[in-house]
């Protein structure tokens, strides 16, 4: 059998530029959504699909109608392949308002799930940083807000917890990333009652394995991971060298794929949220949350052979 050819994450963007393009003219109903892949939001049962989409720095591109249409078209590729989770912070620059314009141009898609987070160190500040979050945005309510990299948490977090009892938003998380103060997240995780937590996780950064994915499991925690490429690093590196031709076992036609459903694959990871600024990589992602996905021995497999690399 020949080997699998590995497509480069830059070799479908010349094909999709035209419909890219001609995405945005289009209404989102007129579009045919797939069916990808869901895992249930443990506290409720809610069901989600295992790809989301990130907007750190990808959507952070200020004033530019032509840079914010380009992402417009992100997401409408995004919801028409059956996403819905979208993620952003006050942190990520215009990113908010990115996601405000792509959402008015397509006409308020009802699949979304919007997840945010709460980013400041004055707690008395935090409810006024959330409103102007929501107003970007242009919703009547997050989904999901989140305490960003564990700031003021001791203050934000029961504010969100009293907002999710009032009905002002469905869900309520904590997030860190690249590692940083995972001991103060397993205590949270422990004696506090959230809906979600937010860490990086892939192939390579496989720290939260030991405690905090257990831990996610034992209480009912949803697990959203991000940096699933090390903000391109990781892409960069693998695209150097063939997929191997076993990665059609589990339905991969390309590195990204390969490497989203390591993540994925995990039976306490419920999201991934990639980041890109591009429709044809946007479209790779998605194709994770189809077809199979690793088992625990092909997993293992997958680590060791990107590892090995």
């Amino acid at each position: 059998m020949e080997p699998a050819v590995p497509l480069s994450r830059r070799a479908m963007i010349g094909t999709l530029a035209a419909s890219a393009a001609a995405a945005v003219l289009h209404p989102l109903s007129a579009l045919v959504p797939t069916s990808p892949i869901t895992k249930p939001i443990p506290s409720s049962g809610e069901r989600l699909p295992i790809v989301g989409l990130g907007s750190w720095i990808t959507f952070n591109v200020g004033d530019d109608p032509e840079l914010r249409d380009e992402c417009a078209a992100v997401m409408r590729a995004f919801f028409r392949n059956g996403g819905r989770m979208i993620d952003s912070s006050p942190m990520y620059g215009s990113a908010q308002a990115v996601i405000g314009h792509g959402l008015t141009q397509l006409d308020r898609p009802s699949a979304l799930f919007s997840a945010d987070k709460v980013w400041i160190s004055s707690g008395s500040r935090g409810p006024h940083q959330i409103e102007e979050s929501r107003a970007h945005w242009g919703i009547r309510r997050f989904d999901l807000l989140q305490v960003h990299n564990l700031l003021a948490w001791e203050d934000h977090l029961p504010a969100l917890l009293r907002m999710k009892a009032a009905g002002r938003v469905r869900y309520v998380g904590i997030t860190t990333s690249e590692g940083r103060r995972h001991e103060e997240i397993e205590r949270i995780m422990a004696t506090q009652p959230i809906d979600f937590v937010q860490v990086t996780y892939n192939v390579l950064d496989r720290q939260i394995e030991t405690r905090i994915l257990p831990l996610a499991q034992e209480r009912g925690i949803a697990v959203i991971a991000n940096r699933p490429f090390r903000q391109g690093e990781l892409i960069r590196e693998v695209e150097r060298h063939q997929l191997p031709a076993w990665a059609s076992e589990i339905g991969a036609r390309n590195w990204a794929q390969f490497l989203l459903k390591f993540i994925v694959s995990h039976p306490a990871v419920t999201c991934a949220v990639p980041a890109t600024s591009q429709v044809a990589h946007v479209v790779e992602n998605m194709g994770a949350a189809t077809g199979p996905l690793p088992d625990a021995v092909m997993r293992r497999r997958i680590a060791a052979h990107v590892a090995g690399l």
